[in-house]
């Protein structure tokens, strides 16, 4: 899947989606399009409006970002072409769906999202073309109208530049004192965190209501900081000045985020797509921590993100590579070090659409599907990317862990007893033909179905869709 924050990994992207008919899974890289980590499994839920799946929104009358900032780089692929996200919905893409950025987004970077909107450009490559500030008032090219289908919600915290530059301060502070840090994007998130939890942050209704006020709070925040960084440089007036042009530019695109989803969920029919920046493993209480994102990226986060309650989400897809994959620092028990490392590297084209790192690979790890699948409870699995596994002539799956010799039933919690898991291997016989043009359950050959239904038999979860390349069409629907 297309996505990548920092360490986008283990876990499950949520995306929730309505009751009101079925969807299809996102797309992107080789079907669909989140980044994975070391069992790197996103979720897409189905809430009482559907949404559930990635594919640039095709279908949906809503699309609504919960949780996360711009720290997660998601990629769709329409009609051949690649795009890149960081903060929007995938759904700006479709003119006939409004997108919703939820109170649970605690990345509205001040200066990213205006030329995320503004100087955002079709990419040909991971990163895309360059963002060129000096664009940040033009039209998104080809996106006609994007204004007036772009909701913000009034909750939404702020990312300051401040928050950035502490971000990269910490991890020099890491890297000095334990000789080791988390690898994170430096685009703000957990110092943004950090501000919401200590009661300190700014959010879009501060920021549009009286500017004097927002003003004494934003120049108290950036002392504060100064206080813990000393070597922190701060220009608070012309901050102030830009984002006083800033909200005159939102403004018209703000609303209450509660009562707008109370509206999208008790008004006439519609399809709503609820999507997350992060996979379940980097979820802030049930990933790999502390190599984890600052947010809850599992199914609860789509309730706490969006202001939903708990009924409204129906069905549970779980989105999962056919092999793992991991940004950044932390655990990776099935990781390859080798020539078949960068085989999945190269052939999946596994680098992270944030940062542009490589993204560490390795055989698919079974204990972090089923961990995953605990916590979110899937309905069905999406297993993307199957035709990177294509000229492999035997695969290995990860099966279980062993500790000192005997097998752990649980997913560690611990990062240092997760590192010294020895796994256990079940090697399947490989295929070594071409499955790009199956566009049919029939058409895989007889080894690919078996390795999906070794999947779904060991997770006990029915694999509904399999993707086998980066168009929709790539998409193999099984029931």
């Amino acid at each position: 899947m297309a996505q990548e924050s920092g360490h986008r990994g283990p876990g499950a992207l949520p995306c929730a989606q309505a009751r009101v008919s079925p969807a299809r899974p996102p797309q992107g890289p080789s079907g669909l399009s989140p980044t994975q980590h070391p069992g790197d499994v996103h979720c897409w839920a189905t809430p009482a409006v559907p949404a559930a799946s990635r594919d640039q929104g095709h279908g949906f009358q809503g699309m609504e970002w919960c949780a996360g900032g711009n720290n997660a780089g998601h990629t769709v692929v329409v009609d051949g072409k690649e795009y890149d996200f960081h903060l929007l919905p995938s759904g700006i893409i479709n003119s006939k769906a409004v997108s919703f950025i939820g109170p649970g987004s605690s990345g509205l970077w001040t200066v990213g999202f205006p030329v995320e909107l503004g100087a955002w450009r079709p990419g040909t490559s991971a990163g895309g073309q360059p963002w060129n500030p000096a664009h940040v008032c033009h039209v998104p090219s080809g996106l006609k109208d994007w204004e007036k289908r772009l909701i913000i919600s009034d909750r939404a915290h702020l990312v300051f530049d401040f928050h950035q530059a502490v971000d990269g301060l910490q991890e020099v502070q890491r890297q000095a004192q334990e000789g080791k840090n988390i690898g994170t994007t430096k685009k703000g998130i957990g110092p943004t965190y950090s501000s919401k939890a200590a009661r300190t942050g700014l959010r879009i209704c501060d920021l549009l209501s009286d500017f004097d006020e927002f003003s004494t709070r934003f120049k108290n925040l950036a002392l504060q900081h100064q206080s813990m960084f000393p070597t922190l440089e701060i220009d608070v007036e012309g901050q102030l000045k830009r984002l006083k042009g800033f909200a005159e530019r939102i403004r018209p695109m703000v609303r209450d985020g509660v009562y707008f989803m109370y509206e999208a969920l008790h008004g006439p029919p519609k399809k709503i797509l609820v999507e997350g920046a992060n996979a379940a493993l980097l979820d802030i209480d049930f990933g790999t921590y502390p190599f984890v994102t600052s947010s809850n990226c599992t199914v609860g986060g789509v309730c706490t993100g969006l202001g939903i309650p708990p009924q409204n989400i129906g069905d549970v897809y779980g989105v999962v590579k056919a092999y793992t994959t991991r940004v950044g620092i932390g655990a990776f028990p099935t990781e390859q070090i080798n020539e078949i490392g960068e085989l999945l590297q190269n052939r999946g084209h596994e680098w992270g659409v944030t940062t542009g790192r490589k993204r560490r690979c390795g055989w698919l790890d079974l204990m972090i599907l089923r961990y995953a699948h605990m916590v979110n409870g899937f309905t069905a699995l999406a297993l993307t990317k199957l035709d990177v596994l294509d000229v492999l002539g035997e695969i290995k799956v990860g099966i279980a862990y062993k500790l000192s010799g005997r097998r752990t039933p649980y997913f560690p919690a611990n990062q240092e007893i997760l590192q010294k898991v020895e796994v256990e291997y079940e090697t399947l016989p490989g295929w070594k033909a071409d499955t790009t043009s199956a566009r049919k359950w029939e058409d895989l050959p007889p080894q690919a179905q078996s390795y999906v239904r070794f999947v779904e038999n060991h997770v006990g979860v029915a694999v509904k869709w399999v993707g086998v390349g980066k168009s929709r069409e790539s998409m193999i629907q099984l029931f």
